[in-house]
């Protein structure tokens, strides 16, 4: 009779404790809604880069209005070559709230110069301009998103 009872003891015990492991969870983290001071300060720092490229955009602009298609294609895949990982880099250190735009006027900055690269090759200047335009409207509102 002992043996029985302890097997009975024994199973609801099991039972027990599967069940408050099972209703348990770990403490929820809580996503920022706003930007410390110290995630401000840490993205300037991932942000120079990205700002940078946004100076040297300027010049792509003086390539593509001299009509100089070989440098403006150079300038696209040398100086500007890693204007993508760094926005994505940027992109990602931001509140979550702000990912999802972030992510879109890159994605669409990127379209823009891919298509400003291909307009290069065909010697298209009117629609290596206009893909320019709205590059910087994208680079602009992006920019904009960043606090400080």
């Amino acid at each position: 009779m002992m043996l029985n009872f302890r097997a009975v003891v024994s199973l609801i015990l099991v039972m027990v404790t599967s069940l408050l492991v099972s209703c348990s969870s770990a403490p929820a983290t809580q996503i920022p809604t706003v930007y410390t001071a110290g995630k401000i300060e840490q993205l300037q720092i991932i942000a120079t880069p990205v700002k940078e490229y946004r100076e040297q955009m300027n010049k792509l602009e003086g390539l593509i209005a001299k009509e100089n298609w070989v440098d403006t294609g150079t300038f696209i895949h040398g100086p500007l070559g890693r204007l993508r990982q760094d926005m994505n880099n940027l992109s990602a250190s931001l509140l979550p709230k702000d990912q999802a735009k972030a992510n879109e006027l890159a994605k669409n900055l990127f379209n823009h110069v891919e298509r400003i690269d291909v307009a290069a090759k065909d010697r298209n200047a009117s629609n290596a301009v206009l893909q320019y335009n709205e590059a910087i409207k994208d680079f602009n509102a992006y920019l904009n998103l960043l606090p400080g």
